[in-house]
C-alpha cells in the first residue's frame, strides 16, 4: 500500500511537471505582432436563385448603321431596328434629306421598334439630330467644334480581320479601310492565317471627349504569310514606303468579307449535276450582302439573264470586263458610270443557284480568267515632284509603326 501511495504521488508530480513544461513553453514562445491571429474558415451551403439575379430586358438599344451607295432609306431604317410604320413616317417627313452615302447613323430604338432619336455627322462637322414630335419628327442641326485625336492600335488575327479588329478595339469603319487599302495585294478570303498581325494609325474626331467619327487611316502594316505590307497615306491615296501606289486598277474580290464556295476550273455543276468548266468564283454570303465594283467602269448590262439570274456586267478600260450574277437586287442601270468600290447590287439566289451566293467572273478580251492568278495592273505612282514631301511624312509614320510593332510583340511575349 505504501509502495502504491508512493507511486501515485510520483505520477501526480510527473503529471504536474509535464503540465508545467507545456505551460512554460506556451508562455515563453515569442509572439510575432505582425502575424494575424489564427482564423477558422466556416463554410455554409447557400441556395442560389438564378431567377432573382436575372437582369431586366433593356427597353432601349443603341444601333449604328452606314448608308451604302445604292442603299434605300427604308432598308437603312430596317437595319437600325425601326419598325415599319415609323420608318415610313421618317421617309415621308424627309428627315433624312441631308443624309448621303457613307454617313453613319446612330439611333436609340425601343424594344418595340420605336425610335427615340437618330443622329448623323456630316463631313462639315454638322450634327443632324432627328426626334419624334407629335405625329411626325423634328430635325435639328448643330455645328460642332470637333477635336482630332490620333489613335494607334495593333492586333493578332485568330479567325477573321473583323474579329481581330474588334478584339483590339478598332472601329469597323477602320477595319473596312484596312481591307480596301491592302485589298489589291491580300485576298482576305483566302490569304488570312491565324497569327497574322496588323498595326494601324488612324484619326478619331471627338466632341466633348466622345468619339463621333473614325478615320482616315494614316498608316498601316499587315504581317502575314505573304510577307510584310505597309501603307502610308499621302493626299487622298495610299502608297508603299517607296512611293508605289497601293491602289490597284482592280480589287481582288467583289465582296469585302466572305468565303469561296467554288473555285475556278472544272467542277460538278450543283444545279445541272454534270461536269462543266466553272468560269468564275463563287462567294457564299447571306442574301443582301453588298456587292462592289472591282474597278472603275461603265455598266454594260443590268437585268435578268437566264441561269445567271439578276446580273450586272461592267466594262472596264482596255479589254477587261467583270460579271456579277445571282443578285437579289441590282443597284445600277445600264450606261451608268461606277467607281471602284461602289455598290452595284446585293447577294441573292436568283437564276440557277442552289443557295445564296455571288458568282463572279473576270474576263480579258471576252475570255474568262482566274481572278486569283491574273496579274492586275497598278494605279499611277506618285509624281516625281511630290516624292520629297512624301518621304518626310512617311519617315514619321514608319517610326510610329515600328514603335507600335515593337510594343505589340512585347505584349505577345
Amino acid at each position: 500500500m505504501k509502495l502504491q501511495g508512493t507511486l501515485g504521488r510520483l505520477a501526480l508530480v510527473a503529471a504536474l511537471a509535464l503540465c508545467g513544461v507545456v505551460a512554460a513553453f506556451a508562455t515563453i514562445s515569442p509572439v510575432d505582432d505582425a502575424q494575424p491571429p489564427p482564423r477558422t474558415l466556416l463554410t455554409e451551403n447557400v441556395p442560389l436563385r438564378l431567377d432573382a439575379m436575372r437582369l431586366p430586358e433593356p427597353q432601349w438599344y443603341i444601333r449604328e448603321e452606314r448608308l451604302q451607295r445604292g442603299d434605300t432609306l427604308a432598308g437603312l431604317a430596317s437595319r437600325l431596328g425601326i419598325e415599319e410604320t415609323a420608318a415610313r413616317q421618317l421617309v415621308r417627313a424627309r428627315a433624312f434629306a441631308a443624309l448621303r452615302p457613307g454617313y453613319s447613323v446612330i439611333a436609340e430604338v425601343g424594344a418595340d421598334g420605336s425610335p427615340r432619336y437618330l443622329s448623323f455627322l456630316t463631313p462639315h462637322d454638322t450634327l443632324v439630330r432627328i426626334e419624334p414630335e407629335g405625329s411626325g419628327f423634328r430635325v435639328t442641326s448643330e455645328r460642332l467644334e470637333l477635336h482630332t485625336r490620333v489613335v494607334m492600335k495593333a492586333g493578332v488575327v485568330s479567325s477573321s480581320l473583323f474579329a481581330a479588329t474588334d478584339s483590339a478595339g478598332v472601329p469597323d469603319s477602320i477595319a473596312g479601310q484596312l481591307a480596301d487599302i491592302f485589298g489589291g495585294d491580300i485576298d482576305f478570303h483566302r490569304d488570312l492565317r491565324k497569327g497574322d498581325r496588323f498595326s494601324v494609325i488612324y484619326e478619331v474626331r471627338e466632341f466633348d471627349g466622345r468619339p463621333l467619327r473614325a478615320g482616315p487611316v494614316l498608316a498601316a502594316e499587315f504581317l502575314g504569310q505573304g510577307g510584310v505590307y505597309r501603307a502610308i497615306r499621302f493626299g487622298n491615296g495610299y502608297y508603299t514606303p517607296q512611293g508605289k501606289n497601293l491602289r490597284k486598277a482592280f480589287l481582288r474580290s467583289p465582296l469585302e468579307f466572305s468565303r469561296v464556295s467554288s473555285g475556278f476550273g472544272m467542277r460538278l455543276h450543283p444545279f445541272l449535276q454534270s461536269w462543266r468548266a466553272h468560269k468564275g468564283i463563287d462567294y457564299a454570303a447571306p442574301v443582301g450582302t453588298r456587292v462592289r465594283a472591282v474597278a472603275d467602269a461603265v455598266v454594260e448590262y443590268a437585268g435578268p439573264k437566264g441561269g445567271y439570274g439578276n446580273v450586272v456586267i461592267l466594262r472596264h478600260q482596255g479589254q477587261y470586263s467583270t460579271v456579277y450574277a445571282h443578285l437579289s437586287r441590282i443597284a445600277v442601270h445600264r450606261g451608268a458610270r461606277v467607281a471602284q468600290n461602289d455598290t452595284i447590287g446585293f447577294v441573292g439566289q436568283t437564276g440557277w443557284a442552289t443557295g445564296p451566293h455571288l458568282h463572279y467572273e473576270f474576263r480579258v478580251a471576252g475570255q474568262a480568267r482566274n481572278p486569283f492568278s491574273v496579274a492586275l495592273p497598278s494605279a499611277l505612282p506618285l509624281p516625281q515632284a511630290q516624292i520629297a514631301a512624301f518621304r518626310v511624312q512617311a519617315a514619321a509614320m514608319l517610326g510610329d509603326l515600328n514603335l507600335l510593332e515593337s510594343s505589340s510583340l512585347a505584349l505577345l511575349d
